[in-house]
Order: structure tokens, then C-alpha cells, then sequence
């Protein structure tokens, strides 16, 4: 369960990034992932058909992928879209070009060889999804630290931080968006065509419930490796895809149905959303008993005595508000 939960998790692992680098670096909420992912699904899987290598195929639904993420930012930066319009309506509209792409709404693959046929045939089907998942994955994250070390990474950063900051030091913060979308959705495509793949098929609906997918995964991964550089932030999304794909596969051993995966990763995104916030409450608990008992100031006898207080407050606000009313009827009379 664990060898499985890996490699699908670093099959996922670029799509977690993609959604990374939006939601994260720029700060923003983009829906293009739902269209993105099928996406480079269709254009891998068609290409193989036509003839094209695997490795081709990937490629070229990963520059698909760019392309989608463009017309995002253009509709966003230059059009002057909100961000979750502009994803909404190229969502919209990849729904039709996969189809076109495909001509039907599922295409499965016959005899080409994907990437994990470079592999020896010794090896097992799960140390293969390891190995091709680790390599794409590791390409992806050393690119990308890579990227950010460069001028154009830290511009993209800063745009993401304060865009009017860095658009009054020279920056083109439209292009940084631009660029931004292209990447992660990218990514996106990318993970899509490697999980098309694996599976051996591209669905129409395959890219439904991703964009929860990709920001539970962002929030396990921030929860379990937190950082502030980049190296160790990317490598915090690669966990945290792996560690909900075991919770999925974990959830499904138990006896679960597959119709309720959605279901589950609603559950799963609800649950990392509040656990920060209990926890952060935890924490300020435990400092002010901490404190209070350094002091020498017993916590039951202050709760006590600030309930006290409050009750006080009431019925002397009580007793002014009868005053008050009596005074007013003196007065009418």
C-alpha cells in the first residue's frame, strides 16, 4: 500500500506544484487546473496514437499545457478579468478543445510504449511508477530551484508578494503573471499526461476534482515540511502529494467505495484546512497557562473571577437599563 501510494503520489506530484505556484507564489486562485490536467491527457495520448514516443507525447502536453495557462493570464492581466472568472472561462473552453483533440471522450492506448517502457520488464509495475514519478518529479523541482535562483524567479516572487511594490521597481508584473499561469499550468499538463499514462486511457472527466486534489496536497505538504526556502518548500508538495494519496488508498482499504473518493478528498481538504487553526489555538492555550502558572496566578480562580466580572457588568447593564426606563416614564408623566 505504501510502494503504491509513492508512486502514484509522485505521478501527482507536478500537478501539486502547479497549483503551488498560483496559489502560493502568486497568490492566486486558478480553476484553469480542472481543464489543464485532461488537457495534456488528450494531447499524450492522441500524439502516441499518431505515432509520436512517449517522451515526445509528454512534452507535448506539457507545452499544451502552457498554452492554456497563457490564455488564463491574458484573459486575467491584459483583459482585466478577476482570476476566477478568467479560470472559469478557459476551463469552459478546454472542455470542448479535448474533445476535438481526442474525438471522443475516452481514448485508450493499444500497444505504445509509455515511459515506463524504458524500464527493464524485470522490475515490477509499482517500481516502475517509483522510478519514472521520482525522475519526472525530481526534473521538475531542480528546474524550478533553478528557476528561482535566476532574475526572472525572484521578479515572479515579488510579484506574487506586492504587486504594486514591484511594478514601481520596473517590474512588468503582467508578464511575471503570464509566465506564472504558463508554468504551473504547465505542470499541471504535465502530471495529466504521465497519470494517461499509467492508467492507459484519457478521459473527458478525468480533470474533475483536481483543483481539491492539488490544494489538499499543498496543505498536508505545508503542515509536514515547512520552510522558507524554495528547495525545501517544492519538496513539502512532493510529500504532501504522496501523503494524500495515502490517505485515499489508506481510506479505501478500509472499505470505502471508489464513487466516494471525491467525497473523501472534500473531507480531507476540510480537515487540513482547520487542523492550523486548532492547532494555533492549542498553542496560545498552553502559552497563556504557561505563563499564568509562571507568575503564580491560578488560571480556575481568574476564569472564576472574569466570569464573575461579566456577570457584574450584566446586572449593573440591567439595573442602568431599568434606570433608564423609569426615568423615561417619570418624564412622559
Amino acid at each position: 500500500m505504501l510502494m503504491t501510494s509513492l508512486g502514484q503520489g509522485l505521478l501527482w506530484a507536478p500537478l501539486v506544484i502547479g497549483v503551488f505556484l498560483t496559489f502560493r507564489i502568486l497568490d492566486i486562485p486558478d480553476l484553469t487546473t480542472e481543464g489543464s490536467f485532461p488537457l495534456g491527457a488528450a494531447v499524450t495520448i492522441s500524439a502516441m496514437l499518431a505515432g509520436a514516443s512517449a517522451i515526445t507525447a509528454s512534452l507535448l502536453g506539457f507545452l499544451t499545457g502552457c498554452v492554456a495557462g497563457w490564455v488564463t493570464g491574458v484573459l486575467d492581466t491584459k483583459l482585466h478579468m478577476p482570476s476566477l472568472l478568467a479560470g472559469i472561462l478557459t476551463m469552459t473552453g478546454l472542455y470542448s478543445v479535448n474533445l476535438h483533440i481526442m474525438g471522443k471522450a475516452n481514448i485508450p492506448l493499444l500497444n505504445q510504449k509509455v515511459l515506463t517502457a524504458f524500464l527493464p520488464a524485470t522490475w515490477s509495475v509499482t517500481w516502475q511508477t517509483i522510478v519514472v514519478g521520482g525522475l519526472v518529479t525530481g526534473v521538475v523541482v531542480i528546474l524550478l530551484i533553478l528557476l528561482f535562483q535566476t532574475r526572472l524567479g525572484l521578479s515572479l516572487m515579488a510579484t506574487g508578494n506586492n504587486p504594486q511594490m514591484s511594478a514601481a521597481n520596473g517590474i512588468a508584473t503582467d508578464r511575471m503573471v503570464i509566465i506564472g499561469y504558463m508554468v504551473s499550468n504547465g505542470c499541471i499538463a504535465l502530471s495529466g499526461a504521465l497519470i494517461a499514462q499509467s492508467n492507459g486511457y484519457a478521459d473527458i472527466g478525468m480533470g474533475i476534482g483536481t483543483i481539491v486534489i492539488g490544494l489538499a496536497s499543498v496543505l498536508v505538504g505545508e503542515i509536514f515540511l515547512r520552510g522558507q526556502r524554495m528547495g525545501v518548500r517544492l519538496l513539502g508538495m512532493v510529500l504532501g502529494a504522496i501523503i494524500y494519496r495515502y490517505l485515499l488508498t489508506l481510506a479505501m482499504g478500509l472499505g470505502f467505495p471508489v464513487n466516494d473518493l471525491k467525497l473523501l478528498s472534500a473531507v480531507i481538504l476540510v480537515i487540513v484546512i482547520c487542523l492550523p487553526l486548532l492547532q494555533t489555538k492549542y498553542r496560545t492555550h498552553q502559552q497563556v497557562t504557561r505563563y499564568l502558572n509562571q507568575i503564580g496566578v491560578d488560571q480556575n480562580a481568574t476564569t472564576s473571577r472574569v466570569t464573575s466580572q461579566s456577570s457584574a457588568k450584566g446586572l449593573l447593564s440591567g439595573n442602568s437599563q431599568r434606570t433608564s426606563r423609569v426615568k423615561g416614564r417619570e418624564f412622559d408623566d
